[in-house]
């Protein structure tokens, strides 16, 4: 039986050149954002070993980003991608991650709604809510919720960013910090293998650090292109947060980080 398998793998691996096999690779991270190596040995039909000398390969032409347990895109760590990018990247998926996770805020709730087009979707889902009380850096959010009137939307003070609609800057966490809210609603650019929460800006980072420190409970929402992926700025660790909404299911070595820090998964 291991024999035969053997030459099945064999065969495959002749139907498939490897020159082939990378750019169906490159073009299935591309898709996806971040692929497990068991994922690319059950979809090409090969050995572990030969998807591993694929990765290792392609890391090395500098064309993908090999991390433990599979691979990422070859994001730079200093600068994020353009807002308008970001805005239609995956916007169905964080929509149908966004409507789960409104069912776990209750009406008469307060929260902080944090930078992100990830939680301009959970702004969108919040729509059918009751008397909400939100506190944002959000040109974005703020907008969109101020269509119910029985919201309160309180937009916090400091710099205002033409790119995004993002409001940073000491006096806005000077501003968040005087506030003690239900919930922390936060995005974020990437979730490295070892559970280290990263973003781009640095003054974005202490906004959201503070929306964290002051909410009773910190709801995160990351589709599944953000395992893996690099930024420079270390914002915390999935320890520091209660519930990860995502997509699709974290890889196996990010799943077991989430485990040891108590952190809930919720895959929509």
């Amino acid at each position: 039986m291991e024999a035969q398998k053997t030459t099945q793998l064999l065969q495959t691996q002749q139907q498939v050149p490897q020159s082939q096999r990378h750019e169906m690779i490159i073009t299935l991270i591309k898709q996806e954002g971040f692929v497990t190596t068991e994922g690319l040995v059950q979809h090409f039909n090969v050995t572990p070993q030969t998807i591993r000398r694929d990765l290792n390969e392609l890391d090395l032409q500098g064309k993908i980003t090999r991390h433990h347990g599979g691979a990422g895109l070859p994001n730079s760590s200093i600068e994020n991608t353009q807002y308008s990018e970001r805005k239609h990247h995956l916007s169905a998926e964080k929509d149908r991650i966004a409507i789960e996770l409104v069912k776990y805020i209750p009406n008469n709730s307060s929260l902080f709604i944090d930078i992100g087009t990830s939680t301009e979707s959970v702004a969108r889902a919040l729509v059918n809510h009751r008397n909400l009380k939100v506190v944002t850096n959000n040109l974005h959010v703020a907008s969109i919720l101020l269509a119910r009137e029985d919201f309160t939307v309180i937009i916090a003070g400091g710099e205002v960013r033409n790119r995004d609609g993002g409001i940073i800057g000491e006096a806005t966490r000077d501003f968040i910090s005087q506030f003690r809210m239900d919930f922390a609603i936060t995005g974020i650019s990437g979730i490295d293998m070892d559970g280290t929460l990263l973003d781009f800006d640095y003054h974005e980072v202490r906004v959201a650090q503070a929306m964290m420190s002051n909410a009773r409970k910190t709801l995160t929402i990351a589709d599944h292109s953000k395992f893996g992926r690099s930024a420079m700025i270390r914002l915390g660790h999935v320890a520091d947060i209660d519930t990860l909404f995502t997509d699709a299911q974290p890889p196996l070595p990010l799943m077991e980080q989430l485990k040891l820090g108590q952190t809930k998964v919720v895959v929509c």
